[in-house]
């Protein structure tokens, strides 16, 4: 078995999933790439072939039925797994009275069930190993709300429960649990983010242009995780959100409403 830390990261393709395979890569870690676009993992992964070992593992988080067998494959890959990093998702970008059902259905099977889907296929690893490490890349919009967003915010706020839940069921196995909320990170994610018709909105918007680094946003990321923390809070002046939500719940809408969102 090789005796080198392994870390699975979904999402892998762009933005912040690729700024953490070069992170670890930059550790030594082997490195299990995961997402939908076969070709850019292959790219990204022969970039860093000569710091690291590297598996590439095409993944669909709609495929719910597929993550046992894909859970068995990445373990497979290098005998261990010691961090997930669950950072594969969809956002959206439309009012509620302009979005249809199937759109909520889209964001809740790839956001949610489809996360829990493979962190479950992966659990009995886990358990079986005696330790690992599970990173979600929620959103501040797990921890509170914005318009054109109320499904992706639905999503992450779910996930939040689910894992919070995990954690607390599984910390005796040596299992830990953080939940990791960016806020505005410099990625394509407007640009792919879903309308109300189930399309992409195809373009970016200046809040998340002028966003974090993606690079920083992943050494965050890194370090929080290292530290066991339950959640890091990633991003500039939209961190306030997060305490004004708690204590001061009112002036947070206020604030919301009169900010641009879109």
């Amino acid at each position: 078995m090789n005796e080198k830390k392994v870390v699975w990261i979904t999402g892998a393709s762009s933005g912040i999933g690729e700024a953490l395979v070069y992170e670890y890569a930059s550790l030594h870690y082997n490195i299990i790439l995961s997402a939908r676009n076969t070709e850019k993992l292959t790219a990204i992964a022969n970039s860093i072939k000569d710091r690291t070992g590297t598996a590439i593992l095409p993944l669909d988080l709609n495929e719910l039925d597929a993550m046992e067998t894909k859970a068995e494959k990445a373990f497979n890959c290098f005998g261990r797994i010691d961090i997930l990093i669950n950072n594969a998702g969809i956002s959206q970008r439309s009012l509620i009275t302009e979005t249809s059902l199937a759109v909520y259905e889209k964001l809740m099977r790839v956001n949610y069930l489809g996360t829990v889907a493979l962190t479950k296929a992966l659990l009995p690893y886990y358990i079986n190993q005696k330790h690992g490490t599970i990173g979600v890349v929620t959103s501040l919009m797990g921890k509170f709300a914005s318009p054109y967003r109320s499904g992706y915010c639905g999503a992450k706020h779910a996930l939040h429960g689910f894992f919070d839940a995990l954690r607390l069921e599984h910390q005796k196995d040596g299992i830990s649990v953080t939940l990791i909320c960016p806020g505005f990170v410099a990625t394509s994610i407007a640009k792919n983010a879903l309308i109300g018709s189930g399309q992409k909105q195809g373009t970016d918007d200046k809040a998340t242009s002028e966003g974090l680094a993606p690079e920083l946003a992943a050494r965050k990321i890194r370090v929080g995780l290292q530290k066991k923390k339950f959640e890091i809070y990633i991003g500039g002046k939209e961190l306030l959100g997060i305490y004004l939500k708690r204590f001061f719940p009112k002036l947070l809408h206020r604030l919301v409403l009169k900010s641009t969102v879109r």
